[in-house]
């Protein structure tokens, strides 16, 4: 199903540039798109961009999250954020308790007029409406699923394929049944062979593989490909921010934390000022989000590490500042 075993992750935020995408393309592995964060509109052109090169490539979208939140507990946390605010010398948005669907519609309607290779989802399993509408296309589905029970409706739902993300994993979570769960304990190998008993549909494995070792353990244990996002933070061809790339390569930061303070949701990263001193930080999704954009974006700008989201896996450690060919040519001569 996959060109190679390796797939460069969707990475959100402006990470995933069409560069990064094409040049896993001409390695020969499978680069995706992010789509989360950014207007079908934009998505559209970043298509374009990539198409223009080649047709090995696919799309990444967040499914909309319909959970309640709880407004005194996300305002008590937009005032929590007052000091953040004078910190770095911007306003913080209004709160809107309700939540956004991050222009799901608008996409799915995208990627009917402009069908991709692949298209993958995260934060949830679209319908199996939704999933036969893009295989009609051409598209290959890739579900993201984290438990026993998110592979058996993913499966159901009819999924080509399943993307098995461990809580070792940089970024966002993509647990949707329960995404409040703890961090589990079992490696990713052992995930990989409970899913392998569960689901017929190939597997993908994700979370804390960062070289060629990682790798064969995760394809051993019955992947049929892994996906890496944290081991292309600094490639040449990403658009990471060079405060997250600093923070990477320089030795600053010594352990990753999941964390909530920055978007509502659990995502991995590295362990900051931010992290530790918002540890309370309550589920809003995605309000949270919107809510510190301009704080990290601040934080950013002033090349302040501790201020801003730096998410990243738990072999973060080994990342380092290459091109995509030569970070992938690496990985490939330990299998």
């Amino acid at each position: 199903m996959f060109p190679s075993p390796f797939i460069v992750a969707p990475m959100a935020g402006g990470v995933s540039t069409p560069g990064l995408v094409v040049a896993a393309a001409r390695a020969g592995a499978l680069g995706f798109l992010a789509g989360g964060y950014k207007s079908s509109g934009a998505l559209a052109e970043q298509i374009a961009a990539v198409r223009s090169e080649t047709e090995n490539f696919g799309v990444n979208l967040f499914v909309p999250d319909s959970r309640p939140v709880d407004a005194e507990a996300l305002a008590a946390y937009r005032t929590e954020l007052a000091a953040e605010a004078e910190r770095y010398g911007v306003p913080l948005p209004e709160l809107n308790p309700e939540a956004d669907d991050d222009g799901w519609q608008q996409k799915l309607e995208l990627l009917g007029e402009q069908p991709v290779a692949f298209v993958s989802f995260t934060f949830g399993a679209p319908a199996r409406e939704e999933v036969r509408s893009l295989q009609a296309l051409g598209s290959k589905v890739l579900i993201t699923v984290t438990s026993g029970d998110e592979a058996k409706v993913a499966t159901e739902r009819g999924a080509d394929a399943l993307i098995v993300q461990h809580s070792s994993a940089g970024g966002h979570s993509g647990a949707f049944l329960d995404p409040d769960k703890p961090e589990y304990p079992d490696a990713l190998a052992d995930l990989l062979i409970e899913l392998r008993s569960v689901s017929p549909l190939p597997l993908i494995g994700a979370g804390g593989i960062s070289d060629s070792t990682t790798a064969a353990m995760s394809l051993d244990c019955g992947a049929e490909a892994v996906q890496l996002g944290t081991a292309f933070l600094c490639a040449t061809e990403a658009g990471t921010r060079e405060a997250h790339r600093q923070a990477l390569l320089g030795g600053r930061f010594i352990r990753t934390a999941r964390t909530r303070a920055f978007s509502g949701r659990w995502a991995r990263g590295l362990e900051n000022r931010f992290i530790r001193e918002h540890p309370g930080a309550p589920q809003a999704y995605p309000q949270i989000h919107h809510l510190t954009s301009p704080l990290r974006a601040a934080a950013a700008a002033a090349g302040d590490p501790e201020g801003v989201n730096l998410w990243a896996g738990t072999g973060f450690a080994q990342a380092r500042a290459a091109s995509t060919a030569e970070i992938l040519a690496d990985l490939e001569s330990g299998l």
